[in-house]
């Protein structure tokens, strides 16, 4: 069992940047983010993996990093040239098991934070 807690959202302009944080109760080696946007499918953001191997969403790639503490309890989702499109509900995942390949799969993914909002306007 892995509880997870994610912090850092808020309200933003287009273009604007910000941080999000997930803590973890215990170790854990793969943490991900997802996102729910109103009327929308949870998607899958970002992973960060094994031996620091990491996987993006198309739609964020080159906005988004994802990063994770030496201690293996901490991921961060660092978002910049934040578009109202990734106005969302922005939920920290674990899985299990960590693949040797990142994936974004939803239903791999067991434990979830409470989520934290993301708003982006024009």
């Amino acid at each position: 069992e892995v509880y997870l807690a994610e912090s850092g959202g808020g309200s933003v302009q287009s273009g604007g940047s910000l941080r999000l944080s997930c803590a973890a109760s215990r170790i854990t080696y793969c943490m991900a983010w997802f996102r729910q946007a109103p009327g929308k499918e949870r998607e899958g953001v970002a992973i960060i993996g094994l031996r620091g191997a990491t996987l993006y969403a198309d739609s964020v790639k080159g906005r988004f990093t994802i990063s994770q503490d030496k201690n293996k309890r901490t991921a961060l989702l660092e978002m910049t040239n934040l578009k109202p499109e990734d106005t969302a509900m922005y939920y920290c995942a674990a899985r299990e098991s960590c693949p040797a390949i990142p994936d974004l799969t939803l239903e791999m993914h067991k434990y979830w934070g409470q989520g934290t909002q993301v708003t982006v306007s024009s």
